[in-house]
């Protein structure tokens, strides 16, 4: 038998419970909100887009700002299925939505894609469609907008003959060059580079030949700002025995390595590269590479911002750098690495012993954020190996001046006075110790951008005042 506090409190929790039950039952909705939707953005702009390739995905968020729920009577994309945009709603895709229910203070996502199809115009087009948002019987609009641009396309492919400029040219994969033929890239040509794309030449022969206005320019083919700085994006220009090869007026950014050479031709004489007035800057690793052999030229260029050496020889090869800037501002290693031993991960394969037969480097500016910023290792087993360095009348920046004959009449541990690092502009004030300090005996008659050099009284590195 239950005794009268245990009936009470029966009754009391029961009265309790029905309470809540009937405050529940009794809660009335409160209706929509009668305002319209607010915007993070009322245009989604999408940068230069290449017809066939899609592009990356925007976003836009659609708020409701009121203090009740807010139904979205309808979201349509206004060009249907005929509009190269594409749209996402709250996770789902389509053209049109709708009586989607948005909480009060709440929002959505609206996630944005475009693909662009061939026009045939060798001028970039404008496409734009609207997203139309329907609340309460008032309709408002996002506006999408994409600038469009045909291009040539290669994709894993030989090509010989002449690039034109008059498109854009796109690489997926490789774009080759075989065995004794030969590309020129005409002055003006842009070059898109997908990821791990590389220009192969394979014992061919390549000319760009651009000029101080109309340089060539190599890079990614993300074209949206975050992209603009963004190293690795491919791979470079792969050269294997190439045949003599001329580069004028090139800009490789934003690769792996810029240009890297594998061997050289045997049947020919003179460099596998002549490069002049070229940038190659912001690449993952390497500036230049010269592996087993190869042989570089290079006369007023500026090799800067690479991550690894902006000059790097491995195994042995040739160069004779005149008149250029080989900087580590922005990488973590000295800017100039040159050893002539290569040894292999797989010790099934021989070790590289090769031979700098000229290693020249005059009137140059070396320097950066690193304590050294020129590092050579060389070996000479039994003396058979061939080691002939010329380093004279350079800015070098080192923890450790060394002693080696070789080095002669260089300027050590002295600031350039570049007027801005930071957005790699590398002239310099008229104070800098780069100023008039050239050796005449190593002649360089024009500067990166190709304007006549003061021969009397030249100036070390790429630019001269």
């Amino acid at each position: 038998m239950m005794n009268m506090r245990t009936v009470f409190s029966a009754i009391i929790l029961a009265i309790l419970l029905f309470a809540g039950l009937s405050t529940t039952s009794c809660k009335k909705f409160q209706g929509f909100s009668t305002g319209n939707l607010d915007f993070s953005k009322d245009t989604v702009v999408f940068d230069t887009v290449f017809t066939t390739i899609g592009s990356t995905t925007q976003r836009l968020k659609i708020y409701n700002n009121s203090n009740k729920t807010l139904n979205v009577d309808e979201i349509e994309l206004v060009g249907g299925s005929n509009s190269p945009f594409r749209i996402n709603v709250d996770g789902l895709k389509g053209i049109s939505f709708a009586n989607l229910e948005i909480e009060k203070d709440d929002s959505l996502f609206i996630f944005v894609e475009v693909t662009l199809q061939v026009n045939n115009a060798t001028n970039p087009m404008v496409i734009e469609d609207k997203i139309r948002f329907r609340t309460n019987g008032k309709d408002q609009f996002i506006v999408l907008a994409v600038w469009g641009q045909d291009m040539y396309y290669h994709q894993n492919d030989f090509n010989s003959g002449v690039w034109s400029n008059d498109k854009p040219h796109l690489i997926y994969g490789f774009a080759g060059i075989d065995s004794a033929q030969t590309l020129t890239i005409e002055a003006g040509t842009q070059i898109f580079m997908h990821k791990n794309a590389l220009i192969y030449n394979y014992k061919g022969t390549l000319n760009i030949v651009g000029t101080k206005n109309e340089k060539v320019v190599i890079q990614g083919d993300r074209l949206e700002q975050y992209y603009q700085d963004q190293r690795g994006q491919y791979y470079g220009i792969y050269m294997q025995e190439a045949r003599p090869s001329t580069f004028r007026h090139v800009e490789i950014k934003n690769g792996t390595a810029g240009i890297h050479l594998f061997s050289r031709d045997p049947n020919t004489s003179g460099p596998t590269l002549d490069i002049k007035y070229s940038e190659i800057h912001n690449n993952s690793r390497y500036g230049i590479f010269i592996f087993d052999g190869a042989e570089v030229l290079a006369e007023s260029c500026i090799l800067h911002k690479n991550e690894s050496h902006g000059l790097f020889v491995l195994g042995g090869g040739d160069f004779n750098f005149n008149n250029c800037n080989i900087l580590s501002y922005g990488g973590s290693v000295a800017a100039v690495g040159i050893t002539n031993m290569y040894e292999p991960n797989d010790p099934s394969q021989p070790t590289i012993i090769g031979n700098i037969n000229q290693g020249t480097i005059t009137n140059c500016a070396i320097t950066g954020n690193s304590l050294t910023e020129m590092v050579i290792n060389t070996s000479n087993p039994g003396g058979a190996v061939t080691l002939n360095f010329n380093i004279q009348r350079n800015l070098i920046y080192s923890e450790f001046i060394p002693t080696d004959s070789y080095f002669l009449n260089n300027i050590w541990n002295e600031n350039p006075l570049f007027n801005n690092i930071n957005e790699g502009i590398y002239t310099f004030q008229n104070l800098s110790p780069l100023n008039n300090s050239a050796n005449t005996a190593f002649p360089s008659f024009f500067d990166f951008c190709e304007n006549p050099r003061n021969i009397s009284t030249p100036d070390i590195g790429a630019w001269d005042l």
